[in-house]
């Protein structure tokens, strides 16, 4: 959504396993070709780059070297030139108005992005894109939560909202309601927010977390 490139907004709207195509699109291949470990340095960089991670960063999580990781790292920005706008650009408006905002308007200010201490220069710009992104995440949750809370309020169906984890919601509902919970919680939390891609929000039932998580 933020980024706006138009591979990854494809990817995500037809349900594709990012992480999958990331690497097939990275390294040029078939979608069907990409093997484990392929895809496992694909999540690697996908979520390492989005919060900042360096060359030398990824090539310890991946026990590559330093080079090989640089060379990732280029062709991903390479393949998704969109990522790279979001980052630069946001980084710069950041260093402009001294402080960030997440999708719903929260600001968080970062005095270090003046600093003229690099490594607080450069720890504040990791924060500034991971503010975004995970800030971001942080309103679709609540936003989802108080909408489920009151459609609990006003269905009747017994269930209780227990807990929240990260992206995770956590109820205890009678066994008879367990189907008109689902259908309400999915829609709300996939409802939350209209973005450029999909909000898909997965679901499980058991007795007990373990179990739902399954």
């Amino acid at each position: 959504h933020y980024s706006g490139d138009a591979s990854l907004i494809d990817a995500f709207r037809h349900g594709h396993d990012i992480h999958r195509r990331t690497a097939a699109e990275v390294a040029g291949i078939p979608l069907e070709e990409v093997t484990d470990e392929q895809r496992a340095r694909a999540k690697a960089v996908n979520f390492g780059i989005i919060y900042g991670s360096s060359a030398f960063g990824l090539s310890q999580q991946l026990g590559i070297a330093a080079g090989e990781a640089q060379e990732t790292i280029d062709a991903y920005f390479a393949r998704y030139e969109g990522v790279r706008r979001f980052l630069d650009e946001t980084t710069a408006q950041a260093k402009k108005d001294g402080f960030v905002r997440t999708l719903m308007g929260r600001r968080r200010y970062l005095p270090d992005l003046g600093s003229r201490n690099r490594v607080l220069r450069q720890a504040a710009e990791r924060m500034a894109t991971n503010t975004v992104i995970q800030g971001t995440a942080a309103d679709l949750i609540k936003k989802a939560m108080l909408d489920v809370a009151s459609a609990l309020e006003a269905g009747g169906t017994g269930a209780r909202m227990l807990l929240q984890v990260h992206d995770e919601l956590l109820f205890e509902v009678p066994v008879d309601a367990v189907d008109d919970l689902r259908e309400l919680v999915v829609a709300r939390r996939e409802g939350a927010i209209t973005l450029d891609v999909p909000l898909v929000a997965d679901w499980g039932v058991g007795g007990s977390w373990y179990d739902a998580k399954g």
